[in-house]
């Protein structure tokens, strides 16, 4: 069996399309799937249903995926062994960060990166928790930050940091920035709130904590992304629940006040995910271990 045939395979499975594996492995659509053929007459089975919104893989196939991964895990943890006795980590490791955490972490996470592993190559992707636990699960990510993660079969989580949240408002006139008093939750209740769309990890939390007071949020507007709710936000849509930091990295941190929460108080965690069904490389634990340093350094500090 071709390794480069069988990696060619687990892509357009995973991805679910030709055109989009093509993309991701910088390869030509008609020798993408021409290799992909001729692993299938190598194995005398379809391995994927090829239709016009794609291609999905047999029941074959899938079975061909999981033992597919396997090897091609298999194959790097022995490749970058082999590096390892040459004095250098190697092999690729790609993470997802949510947006409010890679504005902080990214630029920063990369350039240790670098550094410390100049042989080994990282791809970091953004995206919200409920996406990103499914990427762990298919093998596009190999570790990814998780806000509010619940513990789940296939999924490992590292505790990191809490982050208080914050009542975010349009700052009016030369009113402070932040205000000390903290606004009890009853009270949070009863303003309008641009929040994200469920199943997002705030808008689950806020929803949670005000049903055990026995009240409910004044939904103004669902908007996934943090961007969209401050601008909403700055234009008196409502307020909105976020952390200290998604302010502080907006592009106009001075035309938002923020006010703490009480009664109770509400706090986001951020853990640290990767797969439990694949083992780790070294070269993947390293990065981890700089993910929970640069973490607990770079946002640890914002949210205090």
């Amino acid at each position: 069996m071709d390794l480069k045939q069988l990696a060619y395979f687990v892509r357009v499975a995973e991805l679910g399309s030709f055109t989009r594996a093509a993309t991701s492995l910088d390869v030509a659509q008609p020798a993408l799937s021409r290799q992909v053929r001729l692993l299938e007459v190598e194995l005398r089975q379809a391995l994927l249903t090829r239709n016009g919104r794609g291609a999905a893989p047999t029941e074959a196939g899938k079975l061909l995926l999981e033992h597919g991964r396997g090897i091609l895990h298999q194959v790097a943890r022995a490749r970058e062994e082999l590096g390892r006795v040459r004095g250098a980590l190697a092999g690729r490791v790609a993470i997802g960060l949510p947006p409010s955490v890679a504005k902080v972490l990214a630029v920063p996470l990369i350039r240790e990166f670098r550094q410390r592993m100049p042989q080994a190559t990282l791809s970091i992707s953004e995206g919200l928790s409920v996406g990103m636990r499914e990427s762990l699960a298919s093998g596009q990510l190999d570790i990814a930050l998780l806000y509010n993660a619940t513990p789940s079969p296939g999924i490992e989580l590292t505790p990191l940091l809490e982050e208080p949240l914050f009542l975010v408002q349009r700052r009016a006139g030369r009113s402070r920035a932040a205000t000390s008093k903290a606004l009890p939750l009853r009270g949070v209740a009863k303003l309008p709130l641009v929040i994200p769309s469920r199943p997002n990890a705030i808008r689950m939390q806020v929803e949670a904590a005000m049903s055990h007071l026995g009240c409910r949020p004044q939904v103004a507007l669902e908007i996934d992304g943090v961007a969209a709710i401050l601008d909403l936000v700055e234009d008196g849509a409502g307020s909105a629940v976020l952390s200290r930091n998604a302010v502080l990295t907006s592009a106009r941190p001075q035309a938002f006040s923020i006010r703490p929460i009480g009664s109770p108080a509400l706090r986001s965690r951020l853990s640290l995910a990767v797969s439990s069904q694949r083992p780790a490389t070294l070269t993947q634990k390293a990065v981890a271990e700089l993910i929970r340093q640069s973490a607990r350094t770079l946002i640890g500090a914002g949210a205090a």
